[in-house]
């Protein structure tokens, strides 16, 4: 199994990236845990106090879970995913069955920074953009998903965004074996990162033949 770590400040264009190798590839061959899914559940804390959450700091993610669950995958195991409500700030009772693949594609602005999970990827790459560009799509983002006004979501950038991205986001890009400029318009980084990974599946497979 290939486990590839995709990083990067919010709205930089990771989802796009991931959407593009995953594009790029054979059917079946990619399993994508997000990042998101596996924020700590906040129901037990009153919904008007949940609009303040952290969202952008290491300790709002349940690092153990994720490594565990991932651990499983590799094992070839079948995992149930939670998921996540950014409407309610809660952890939803429905989970998602994922199934173990070839490449499993980990995904989320924090995921450079848990040394376990770190230690797991076979490749961490870094999608990187102007501050600028990544601010206009949060608030794209942000107002038709998340029901938040602009004023809103520009209020918890100053607040929170822009403060943890310079603490926490943008020091694990010293960690990337890749980084990709300009998130999902970069067709040759997008392309080189997609064929590494088709490399290393046809290896892997090539052995698995010959050990048949």
């Amino acid at each position: 199994m290939l486990i590839i770590g995709v990083a990067g400040g919010t709205g930089s264009g990771k989802t796009t990236v991931v959407d593009r190798v995953i594009g790029a590839l054979p059917p079946g061959e990619v399993a994508v845990l997000p990042q998101d899914s596996y924020y700590k559940d906040s129901s037990h804390i009153p919904p008007e106090e949940r609009q303040k959450i952290n969202f952008d700091e290491p300790d709002a993610i349940e690092w153990t879970l994720l490594v565990e669950q991932l651990k499983q995958l590799r094992e070839g195991k079948t995992i149930e995913m939670p998921t996540y409500s950014y409407l309610t700030c809660t952890r939803q009772k429905e989970t998602v069955r994922v199934e173990p693949r070839d490449v499993v594609i980990v995904e989320g602005i924090l995921v450079l920074c848990d040394e376990i999970l770190r230690d797991m990827m076979n490749i961490k790459c870094f999608v990187d953009a102007d501050a600028d560009e990544r601010l206009i799509r949060v608030i794209s983002r942000d107002c038709v998903e998340r029901g938040r006004t602009p004023q809103m979501v520009i209020d918890r950038y100053e607040r929170v965004l822009k403060p943890m991205h310079c603490q926490y986001i943008e020091p694990s890009k010293r960690f990337a074996d890749l980084i990709i400029p300009q998130g999902g318009t970069n067709k040759v980084a997008i392309g080189l990162l997609t064929d590494f990974i088709d490399a290393r599946l046809k290896r892997a497979k090539a052995l698995k033949n010959q050990e048949l």
